[in-house]
């Protein structure tokens, strides 16, 4: 039984699953939205608020931890020059996710997930 166990698998080891949600997160923060799956979506969404809370404390240690999880330091970079400064006034919820429907090819639901404002 799976009681009180949070998260899910997505059919994947543990190594390949925190290796995509790296990408789909530095992703988000580089282009602004993605498409992808409802599971998925819903998995990456408190990881991209947690950076973007990252890059709104600004510290060295946070630029760092940052730079532990992104794939590209541009990208980190832009967060805290751009993106974390323009959530300064905002407490949270950065990220909408969108459901778009099914997936032409295997009926998997799909969503998109942007940053907010």
């Amino acid at each position: 039984m799976r009681h009180q166990v949070s998260g899910r698998r997505l059919s994947r080891l543990s190594s390949h699953r925190w290796a995509l949600y790296r990408n789909l997160v530095t992703d988000v923060l580089a282009k602004g939205k993605i498409i992808t799956t409802e599971a998925k979506a819903k998995e990456i969404q408190s990881l991209v608020e947690r950076m973007i809370t990252l890059g709104k404390d600004g510290t060295l240690a946070s630029r760092r931890r940052a730079l532990a999880f992104s794939t590209d330091k541009k990208v980190v970079a832009r967060l805290f020059d751009e993106i974390g400064p323009g959530y300064s006034e905002r407490a949270g919820g950065y990220t909408r996710m969108v459901k778009l429907g099914p997936r032409k090819g295997d009926n998997a639901a799909m969503a998109q997930i942007e940053l907010v404002k």
